[in-house]
């Protein structure tokens, strides 16, 4: 392998180590816009190993011609993360408030609460970071090193962009692994003592911010909760995978008969219950634990019959490695909840699974469907809300997929 010969002259010009990607690798996908070099691509020599993980460097390409500004973690796959296409600007709070006041300026035109996805990682120009805002609460999910080791600073951008009263950062999830990072989430900024109630689509949810999955809600699934909800009127609605109660609550405020929603977790459900006590619709709720395939299995055999049905499970293809598998499920998904939809009922399957697209993840669906012995209509296909941009050069930033059919008798 190549050392890059040390020139200590070029360094101090640039602010940065600089780094170069190796001979004969194409940089015009970084010119136009790819947010990610991979390990393979990048010149590794002993300076390089020796900078910290998140460490901002000047990347080149193998001629020398400058880049940009990227993040480096030689523990990561993704060894260099680009974070602004000037090589002479400087990464510090400064700059971090004005891609705030950037992701801020977009959801305040959205929405008129604020509740909202705040920063989605490269889409809002931010890579490896989410940051999800509950009113006077942010959590932050520095999911890459260098935004790990400037979580301080992010922090403290966030409170004056925002006027936030409360910053958690949230260490939960593989991404943070993949990047050889901690799993210890806190309170950085001000107090929190309990779960957040945060308004959505006429419905209550209670977050937990600092024990539940994620950050505490899914905001992403936003639009595809308000179309499940109207179709839901007057139904009997079972919500599986509700974790604390998204699509079941929607449907509730909307004026369903009644939902029952399922899943795993005990915590999750009782969080479903709080909100459901606070919107004054807990008659209409009822929660039952257990595994969802086991939960459907058992609802085949009780003839049980519902006119909406959601499944909206965790990643099942977190990988390129695990897509066969993810489908796999996806498919024995369908075909047992399409057996609990009433005749001309609604279906809606959901997966955030990037390594399915939407072509894969609409094949499984439909074949569980006629598994199941009944034929359908694909209605409407949705996907995240606008508070998650995506970056057109990166599919990763547009996981979310919902699928909406109508099971004829």
């Amino acid at each position: 392998m190549t050392d890059i010969p040390d020139d200590p002259a070029d360094d101090i010009a640039a602010g940065y180590p600089t780094v170069r990607l190796r001979p004969k690798i194409d940089a015009r996908p970084l010119r136009h816009g790819a947010p990610w070099v991979f390990a393979d691509q990048l010149v590794v020599d002993r300076r390089t190993k020796a900078l910290p993980a998140g460490a901002i460097v000047r990347l080149e390409d193998a001629e020398r011609n400058p880049l940009g500004l990227a993040a480096l973690n030689t523990q990561s796959k993704i060894i260099c993360r680009m974070l602004d296409r000037d090589p002479g600007a400087v990464i510090d709070r400064a700059w971090l408030v004005a891609r705030l006041q950037a992701a801020l300026d977009l959801r305040t035109r959205l929405y008129d609460a604020p509740f909202y996805r705040l920063v989605h990682a490269e889409g809002d120009g931010l890579p490896g970071t989410v940051i999800d805002r509950f009113g006077d609460v942010a959590v932050i999910q520095p999911n890459a090193a260098w935004a790990d080791a400037m979580t301080g600073d992010l922090a403290d951008a966030l409170v004056e962009v925002t006027g936030v009263a409360t910053v958690v950062k949230n260490a939960s999830g593989r991404a943070r692994a993949l990047e050889g990072l901690d799993d210890v989430s806190e309170v950085i900024r001000g107090t929190l003592e309990a779960a957040v109630p945060v308004p959505m689509n006429g419905a209550v949810y209670m977050a937990d911010l600092i024990g539940g999955q994620k950050t505490g809600l899914f905001y992403d699934q936003r639009p595809n909760h308000a179309f499940a909800a109207s179709l839901s009127q007057g139904q009997d609605v079972l919500d599986v995978f509700a974790h604390v109660g998204g699509f079941g609550l929607a449907a509730l405020a909307a004026g369903a008969a009644s939902v029952l929603a399922v899943d795993g977790s005990a915590p999750a459900l009782a969080l479903a219950k709080q909100g459901a006590d606070r919107m004054g619709v807990a008659d209409r709720f009822a929660t039952r634990q257990g595994d969802a395939f086991e939960v459907l299995d058992a609802l085949i055999d009780e003839g049980a019959r519902h006119g909406v049905v959601i499944c909206d499970p965790p990643a099942f293809a977190p990988s390129k490695q695990a897509l066969d598998a993810g489908l796999r499920a996806y498919e024995r998904i369908a075909r047992l909840a399409a057996q609990v939809v009433a005749p001309g009922g609604y279906l809606v399957l959901c997966s955030c699974s990037h390594a399915a697209d939407l072509g894969k993840f609409r094949t499984a669906c439909s074949r569980g469907i006629g598994r199941a012995g009944r034929s359908a209509q694909l209605v409407h296909t949705g996907f995240a809300g606008p508070d998650h941009p995506q970056l057109p050069q990166l599919a990763e930033t547009g996981y979310l997929k919902a699928l909406v059919y109508r099971l004829t008798p």
